[in-house]
């Protein structure tokens, strides 16, 4: 118990984001069903394909089809199952990054922590006006873990074509890392902010 509570602590997720559960999800087509099968299966075989290659997941595209809380309901089973997860939620995180970018010693720890992390989940990538420096550190954070085989979990409203156009060579390592769970939403119909 005090290792879970240890580890929500340092995983950055808020207490509002920590009611989002695989039980609360609620899929309102079969691309969402498949999604939470995906995710859940995730997690249920994840001690086993945290050492393999292709070790991560992603949910692109659609605003509002429930990426993120798919996203987080699998970093909430994981630290329930005593695996550190460290919540990165893009913008914020970049411009903290940016803001303190001469800052040397500073800056390494902070981006550190976001490499090494043993999982971490990427929200929103590319949220927002992105600039060369914001590519430069994202780059910098998905290679390092990359090459080191450390999992990560991705939502964002590119599709996998536009995060290959957007940057390619972070596109590509992410695609590889997530081979064989991506889910692409496509379609105003799943803005479950939308629906009345």
């Amino acid at each position: 118990m005090k290792q879970y509570q240890r580890i929500l602590q340092n995983s950055g997720i808020s207490e509002a984001f920590r009611k989002k559960t695989f039980e609360n999800f609620e899929p309102v087509n079969p691309k969402a069903e498949l999604a939470k099968k995906m995710a859940m299966e995730y997690v249920r075989k994840f001690e086993q394909l945290r050492k393999e290659k292709y070790n991560s997941i992603a949910f692109l595209g659609q605003v509002g089809a429930g990426k993120t809380h798919l996203s987080i309901a699998i970093a909430n089973e994981l630290m329930k199952q005593g695996v550190g997860v460290l919540y990165m939620q893009y913008r914020e995180a970049i411009i903290h990054l940016k803001q303190n970018i001469l800052d040397e010693i500073y800056y390494q720890d902070e981006i550190g922590r976001y490499k090494m992390a043993s999982v971490l989940l990427v929200d929103d990538l590319y949220k927002g006006k992105v600039t060369d420096a914001d590519l430069n550190i994202m780059f910098e954070i998905i290679n390092y873990r990359y090459l080191k085989g450390l999992p990560i979990i991705v939502s964002s409203e590119y599709t996998i074509d536009k995060l290959l156009e957007f940057d390619e060579a972070i596109g590509s390592r992410i695609l590889e890392m997530c081979r064989g769970r991506i889910v692409e939403f496509e379609g105003i119909e799943l803005n479950y902010r939308l629906r009345a």
